[in-house]
């Protein structure tokens, strides 16, 4: 209750100087009234539209980022394919130009090129993620399935998958900020398929911060509007966690 209401008074606090700094003729940021017509154009140029192909697109591509992810990190304790899993972490420090440019080569819908530079981007770091979950399970676990004569592929099922299912729901939350943060710029760069970058772009390209502002609120809405849908779930599915 306490936190609920620091949480309010520091809003109405944010609100209160927003509406201060925006009172004289010139100011940095755009005024509330500026936000407000920003929204209304949005809605009428077809929002909801644009937040669905927006959506769309990140859970499309946090869907096959997580499936190759877990192929590498599952595979990770394998002595034979444990480089290939490490080699893929080390992409994650590649420039996300770059990667969108030998992309942009092999594949020519806007979609599919938007689907695959978000899916090739996260796939390094959700592996990366992934196989620091697998390192972190404590040795009893697998001298307990040991002891219980479990082969290895038991070993693999009962230890690594189900018994880590809460921190791979935990860790893909983690990434999904990643996902819907580089959404926008991917959008930015492949225009072709809408969505909230594309709209975005049109707003820098003509300089109206109203706009710009109004889809900031919406992008940050909607992302901590998943990262709690997501958390959410996974404290129902497994009450017990100790995340």
């Amino acid at each position: 209750m306490n936190r609920t209401l620091i949480l309010i008074g520091w809003f109405f606090l944010l609100i209160i100087i927003w509406f201060a700094t925006t009172a004289g003729e010139k100011h940095l940021f755009p005024s509330p009234s500026q936000v407000l017509t920003g929204f209304e154009d949005l809605y009428r140029e077809g929002l909801v539209v644009h937040i669905f192909n927006s959506l769309s697109l990140c859970f499309i591509s946090i869907f096959l980022a997580t499936i190759i992810s877990l192929l590498f990190a599952y595979s990770w304790p394998i002595p034979l394919l444990k480089p290939i899993a490490e080699f893929v972490t080390k992409f994650r420090f590649l420039p996300f130009t770059g990667l969108s440019f030998y992309i942009t080569m092999v594949v020519h819908d806007a979609r599919s090129m938007q689907v695959w530079i978000l899916v090739i981007f996260l796939t390094t770091f959700l592996t990366t993620s992934l196989i620091a979950v697998i390192k972190d399970i404590p040795q009893e676990e697998f001298d307990h399935a040991k002891m219980l004569k479990c082969t290895r592929l038991e070993v693999l099922w009962q230890v690594i998958i189900l018994g880590r299912v809460d921190y791979v729901i935990d860790v893909i939350r983690q990434n999904l900020a990643i996902t819907w943060m580089m959404l926008v710029t991917v959008e930015s760069i492949v225009v072709a398929s809408g969505g909230l970058g594309f709209l975005i772009k049109n707003s820098d390209k003509f300089m109206n911060t109203g706009r710009i502002i109004a889809l900031q609120i919406i992008i940050l809405l909607i992302g901590l509007g998943l990262d709690a849908g997501i958390n959410f779930l996974r404290k129902a599915l497994f009450r017990y966690s100790k995340i």
